[in-house]
């Protein structure tokens, strides 16, 4: 900061420091990004709290009562994340990175970051990153939003990576498929058939009145963080039997909570220029 702003008089994390970080949407808090733990009683730990609960409900074998306590889920985000808009109280942003650094990004991957993006509450990105293990440049995926949105659509991210390539080896052994030649077709399909019941379950929401309409504080964040956003265009497989296969297959999730995990645990259940992601 003496350098750069010619600042002398100030402690390394003083005013000065927190409105550059505001500027340029970082977190400028020393406690680093906020996770809701088992106790946590703030609005963000109540909610993911409460999510989590009905994501339990959801492991039933029951295929309605599983399919009710997922939607039940969906909309009590929905609810909390249009409330907390109209209370116009301040919010509080931040980010994370999710998944692996990848070379290429895959159809599968551009459609999960669309999920995250239309029905979790976040903004999404792809930024560049370093691989050292590999010493070649790749991307990875930012999400951005209030702690308790990040923090489910971490879980959201792992939990559908893992379903998909679940779903995947379970489609070889019931056809005696042998090669993995048409797994990013399928897995691609499983998230876009995942993606088609959240519209409509988002449909049913809408006509009871629960509209999202984005969060202008979360664009102003994301805007701040990447200034500077460029756009690509991907050539879709859906028109591949083993897309229309995967679609079939990711119709049938049932988003719920994580293998070992006991009550009151949180949300945070299955491991933890730029270019815009997206479908």
């Amino acid at each position: 900061m003496e350098e750069v702003l010619g600042v002398l008089d100030e402690s390394s994390h003083g005013p000065v420091f927190r409105r550059v970080c505001t500027e340029r949407g970082f977190d400028f808090r020393a406690a680093g990004i906020p996770v809701a733990k088992e106790g946590d009683e703030s609005p963000d730990g109540r909610i993911l709290d409460r999510i989590a609960k009905l994501l339990a409900l959801a492991e039933s074998q029951n295929e309605h009562e599983a399919q009710a306590a997922m939607n039940a889920a969906q909309r009590l985000m929905l609810r909390y994340n249009i409330e907390e808009l109209s209370s116009g109280r301040a919010h509080t942003y931040t980010f994370r990175h999710i998944g692996e650094p990848t070379g290429r990004v895959s159809e599968a991957e551009r459609l999960l970051a669309a999920i995250l993006h239309e029905y979790f509450f976040v903004d999404v990105i792809r930024v560049h990153v370093w691989r050292p293990l590999e010493g070649k440049r790749g991307t990875v995926l930012e999400v951005c939003g209030t702690p308790a949105n990040v923090e489910l659509a971490a879980y959201v991210h792992s939990f559908l990576t893992h379903t998909a390539e679940r779903l995947f080896r379970e489609h070889k052994r019931k056809n005696g498929i042998r090669s993995n030649a048409t797994r990013r077709s399928f897995v691609a399909g499983v998230m876009g058939g995942f993606r088609e019941k959240l519209a409509e379950e988002r449909k049913k929401s809408q006509s009871e009145g629960l509209v999202w309409v984005g969060d202008p504080g979360l664009d102003r964040y994301f805007r701040a963080r990447h200034p500077r956003i460029r756009w690509n265009r991907y050539r879709s497989q859906q028109g591949t039997q083993a897309y229309q296969e995967g679609k079939r297959a990711g119709r049938t999730i049932v988003l719920h909570r994580g293998v070992g995990q006991g009550p009151g645990t949180s949300v945070r259940l299955l491991g933890a220029a730029s270019s815009r992601a997206g479908a």
